[in-house]
């Protein structure tokens, strides 16, 4: 028989747990760039911790995950969109449904670092303003030997529009976690004006 006690505390979990999913805070993140950039492996590898060896051309994929960043909880839902031409007209609708934005490039892949730029000024337009919470991401970091778009073109790109830079390896998961996390300060700073600067207007995270 369950005593009086272990009902009581048990309840008071519940309450607990029920107050902190209330003041949960919901944000709708979208990650962009053109295909084979390792859009789909980096948002696997952070919600489930696994990597994805083989490329699979990803039409659309919607993930959710709890995080806590700042002592503060989160709830993500994540877009993971396609990257090929042939659903580029799909892009408006996504941004106009999200609220932070991750712009992927292969840092191994000197034409996806130029796909970006129209990208960002899509989502520009959209938006209708200047000030959206994006981050700038170099991917494949693992590949080193391979790089053909340096460090210093993708901050000087970040220091342009005004946002974070981070280089990732979905691979070997290196600022997988951190980039995620940095979003979440970034659209927990949009919505919430008075509050400091997460960020300098163009940082270099690593």
């Amino acid at each position: 028989m369950v005593s009086a006690r272990a009902r009581f505390d048990a309840a008071r979990r519940l309450i607990a747990y029920r107050l902190i999913e209330a003041t949960m805070r919901e944000y709708k993140v979208v990650v962009l760039g053109s295909g084979g950039v390792g859009k789909s492996a980096l948002t696997v590898q952070f919600v489930t911790g696994t990597f994805i060896e083989k490329y699979d051309p990803t039409i659309e994929d919607f993930y959710r995950k709890e995080i806590e960043v700042d002592s503060s909880p989160s709830v993500l839902e994540i877009l993971d969109t396609a990257g090929t031409e042939q659903f580029a007209s799909m892009r408006d609708l996504y941004i106009k449904n999200g609220q932070g934005f991750i712009l992927v490039y292969s840092l191994v892949n000197q034409q996806s670092f130029q796909d970006i730029k129209p990208m960002r000024d899509q989502i520009i337009r959209v938006k209708r303003y200047e000030k959206v919470p994006v981050i700038l991401v170099g991917n494949k970091v693992d590949l080193e030997s391979e790089r053909e778009v340096s460090s210093g073109e993708g901050q000087a790109l970040a220091e342009e529009w005004g946002c974070p830079f981070m280089e990732t390896s979905a691979k070997s998961k290196t600022m997988v976690d951190e980039l995620f996390a940095e979003i979440v300060r970034q659209m927990d700073y949009a919505t919430q004006p008075d509050k400091d600067d997460p960020c300098c207007s163009s940082c270099n995270i690593q």
